[in-house]
């Protein structure tokens, strides 16, 4: 059995459904983007919106990746690092509710939130307080965590802490594994264009990116940004939107269409077709359908507020996947 680690912030999402774009600007963030805050300006986002009706689930972008993958059949492990708390505790459990393997170090600080805050058009802003989950170090990384696993999954966030996303693929790529890099969010690359480019060429086999991902890393529109990733990795994925994706492999070009879906909440959108493309890949199936398979989970994701999918339709997932 094809066996999938992955490593990210192990985080909990608060979503959180604001009325209109003003308390964005008031907060100072910018719409549709992540940015990492402080614990005072997480408690400060939570008093400004503390009005609003909220949810609170299990999130972190590789977390939601694997999560989705485990429920698909995937064998499917995750690393992380959360607090000795109830938050915690929350989060392990969500995770071994899916299927997932946890294998989560602990410690005194707490664990870390992600504020999401859910605009009537269903983009979504997150103003992140790591907490707990940034304390992941090169320290918890050794070569036995990778031994027996074919794929690492690891989410573009991490490369904030350098020498932990470094030292992870420097080790998959030690042990064999092929490495599949999700670009995270368009601010993220721009603060770390070099970076990036540097271990996509060195180390990443199969890359993720929305338009504006590729667009900031390449400079770039969404086709050419395609062709100029896909000379660096096997496989090239830059989604776009509501007119779905775009695949390059091989010299190949595939265009993959989005599935109708009426948009609650973009979250977890890029999670999820994450999902659906790599247990695809994992199980031999075509380019295609892998592709299908990732916006078919992208799609039912957004018709749902939050990263979350339940459990009735899984099934259901699982039987249109079937006949793909």
């Amino acid at each position: 059995m094809t066996k999938i680690l992955g490593i990210g912030n192990a985080l909990v999402d608060q979503l959180i459904l604001i009325d209109n774009d003003h308390i964005l600007s008031e907060l100072s963030l910018p719409k549709g983007s992540m940015q990492l805050v402080d614990s005072d300006t997480s408690f400060k986002v939570g008093d400004a919106t503390a009005h609003f009706v909220s949810s609170m689930a299990s999130g972190g972008s590789a977390a939601n990746t694997i999560r989705g993958l485990a429920k698909l059949g995937t064998h499917a492990t995750f690393v992380g690092h959360v607090g000795d708390d109830a938050i915690g505790n929350f989060f392990n459990d969500d995770l071994v509710d899916s299927g997932v393997i946890p294998l989560l170090f602990r410690s005194n600080t707490p664990s870390g939130i992600a504020k999401a805050l859910v605009t009537p058009d269903g983009e979504r802003t997150f103003a992140t307080y790591l907490g707990a989950a940034v304390e992941l170090s090169t320290g918890h990384l050794n070569t036995e965590i990778f031994t027996g696993y074919d794929f690492l999954y690891i989410e573009g966030y991490l490369v904030f802490n350098s020498p932990l996303f470094l030292k992870a693929l420097e080790l998959a790529k030690e042990a064999g594994l092929k490495i599949a890099l999700d670009l995270a969010s368009y601010n993220v690359v721009e603060a770390n264009r070099d970076l990036l480019n540097k271990v996509i060429s060195e180390y990443v086999d199969i890359i993720f990116a929305n338009e504006e991902e590729a667009k900031a890393l390449t400079g770039l529109e969404p086709n050419e940004a395609l062709l100029k990733l896909a000379e660096k990795c096997e496989y090239a994925i830059v989604k776009i939107g509501a007119r779905g994706s775009i695949i390059a492999h091989k010299g190949d070009i595939f265009q993959i269409d989005a599935f109708p879906a009426i948009v609650a909440d973009t979250t977890g959108a890029g999670d999820m077709y994450a999902a659906g493309f790599l247990h695809g890949l994992v199980n031999n199936w075509t380019i295609e359908k892998s592709g299908k398979t990732g916006s078919l989970l992208a799609a039912k994701v957004i018709s749902v507020v939050g990263a979350k999918i339940d459990n009735q339709q899984w099934e259901e997932i699982r039987g249109i996947i079937h006949e793909l």
